[in-house]
């Protein structure tokens, strides 16, 4: 079972290249942001310990209270460590599940924006980088999250480089036009599955 890793920079389109690969019968997905999500409302290990570090704020009604949160851990780089320190663990747990009944597959999709930054190339065969240039991505973002040009740089500082991914990366899909995107995708999976 291959693992393959999908990342790239915030706004360089990684959600869009894996529906892309999604299309492929033969490849299971693997969202890790979206799992991330979900285990922060679900897991009680998570709650706990977010609870715990972050007061009673973290959660409104049961609920992980993002905002609080993202204002939080994006503007102090300790915090964000220790937010991905308590939610990681419990990802790759909820991960290896999701190998173990996928074995049928030619490959997994591992999506995940902080594949590096979190350690998680080290579980992975290959690894795919999604690129796009700056201007693209901060307005891909704004559009998307009605965020500030601000905000999105803040974000964009706190992951690695594009430049970084690249060079530790066996594939780079470049993600500016849509079409050729799906060329890409086309290529690399016929190489991973001759």
């Amino acid at each position: 079972m291959k693992i393959v890793g999908l990342t790239g920079g915030i706004g360089s389109g990684k959600t869009t290249v894996a529906k892309f690969f999604s299309e492929f019968k033969n490849v299971a997905i693997y969202i890790a942001d979206v799992e991330a999500k979900k285990l922060m409302n679900s897991s009680e290990i998570i709650k706990t310990k977010l609870l715990e570090e972050f007061g009673k704020e973290s959660f409104i009604k049961g609920e992980l209270n993002r905002t609080f949160i993202a204002e939080i851990v994006f503007k102090d780089k300790e915090k964000l460590a220790v937010l991905n320190g308590i939610v990681h663990p419990e990802v790759r747990k909820h991960f290896q599940k999701f190998i173990k009944n996928n074995q049928d597959k030619a490959y997994i999709i591992y999506e995940n924006a902080i594949l590096f930054e979190s350690k998680s190339n080290i579980f992975c065969d290959i690894i795919i980088t999604v690129y796009a240039d700056l201007n693209t991505k901060i307005n891909r973002v704004i559009a998307r999250d009605s965020s500030t040009k601000t905000a999105v740089l803040s974000r964009i500082k706190s992951q690695w480089s594009d430049a970084k991914k690249m060079l530790q990366s066996n594939y780079i899909i470049y993600n500016e036009k849509l079409e050729d995107t799906v060329n890409q995708v086309h290529k690399i999976h016929n190489i991973l599955t001759q």
